[in-house]
């Protein structure tokens, strides 16, 4: 399936049904009363949240949507019926956008939220709503109101609570296939993983998290370069990063060139990702010594003594449960935000 995290739509409510002009005639009444009935409400388009989704693909071939103006009135009193509303469902975490008032219109991110985005026209009224005791015999009635129309910017922000971030190749894929049922393309050469990924981590049945990997960050990511801005956003959500760092080292790639250039993404991004908790997670151990590692850890500690570092080979499987344990207890300790 095609991953789609940003899409313009235009939305138009339905017109209000015009009033009914009309007298009661019958064979006892020659000459009655007004009798003209009201039109129908124009249509309204909402949004609505639909847990089963996690793209805009569904909208990708349908950008104008549309619903129903509501029917005149008639005589006798009738009511025109109201106008067909329009739903259009959309993944949780879903922002919207007013194109025209250049404004964020809401934030869409509990299951089943329902959002009306363009309101549909108001009656308009028969003559019978115009009889005073002075006019017995009105001819007035009114149209029905236009609705609204507008363009619409939708943005997907995954709702995760932890965050995947390091270069490409780091070893993000292999955790999260690893910790969760997800299953992200893995290979031995950079950029195999295209899309951003969401995977739920089950310690038990009662300790559970969700988990996000995005495509590997290159240097110029948080300008866009390889489309990082785009792929950054999904993670403006997270309460906690991990920094996935390949421990193997080979040609120019280092370790510590690895977290700086990364860090530099982070703090330059316009998500304001630096502020988040970020935690060092040492990856591919299984390829070097522990005397080596334990160095490699002793020094990160040193240079960064705000960040945690964990130790894992996802091969292996080392590391991985203490690593899950202890997300899941920082988070506890953070009031979880996103799933409370």
């Amino acid at each position: 399936m095609n991953f789609i995290d940003e899409i313009e739509l235009y939305v138009e409510a339905g017109s209000g049904g015009a009033g009914c002009l009309s007298f009661r005639r019958e064979r006892c009444l020659p000459r009655g009363g007004p009798d003209g009935g009201d039109g129908g409400e124009g249509g309204s388009v909402y949004l609505e949240t639909d847990p089963q989704l996690n793209t805009l693909v569904d909208l990708k071939h349908q950008r104008h949507f549309k619903a129903g103006s509501g029917r005149p009135g008639s005589g006798q009193n009738k009511t025109g019926l109201n106008g067909e509303d329009c739903v259009i469902r959309v993944p949780i975490g879903t922002s919207v956008y007013d194109l025209d008032a250049n404004g964020l219109l809401v934030d869409l991110v509990r299951p089943g939220q329902r959002v009306c985005v363009a309101q549909g026209g108001a009656k308009g009224l028969g003559n019978t709503r115009f009889k005073t005791s002075r006019q017995r015999a009105p001819r007035t009635v009114t149209l029905g109101e236009a609705g609204v129309s507008r363009r619409l910017r939708l943005e997907l922000k995954l709702l995760a609570e932890v965050g995947l971030v390091g270069l490409p190749n780091a070893g993000k894929s292999s955790l999260i296939r690893a910790v969760s049922s997800a299953q992200p393309r893995v290979a031995d050469y950079p950029f195999t993983t295209t899309r951003p990924y969401l995977g739920q981590v089950c310690l038990d049945s009662e300790r559970q998290f969700v988990l996000a990997d995005i495509p590997g960050l290159i240097e110029g990511a948080s300008q866009g370069a390889g489309l990082g801005d785009r792929f950054l956003k999904h993670l403006s959500r997270c309460q906690v990063l991990l920094h996935v760092v390949s421990v193997y080292e080979s040609g120019d790639y280092t370790v510590q060139a690895a977290m700086d250039q990364v860090q530099t993404e982070l703090n330059e991004s316009r998500f304001d990702l630096k502020h988040k908790t970020r935690w060092i997670v040492l990856s591919k151990i299984d390829l070097i010594s522990e005397e080596d590692l334990q160095m490699l850890v002793q020094v990160i500690k040193k240079d960064r003594p705000e960040c945690q570092v964990f130790c894992i080979s996802s091969h292996a499987h080392k590391g991985l449960d203490a690593l899950c344990a202890s997300v899941y207890a920082g988070l506890i300790d953070a009031g979880r935000s996103i799933r409370s």
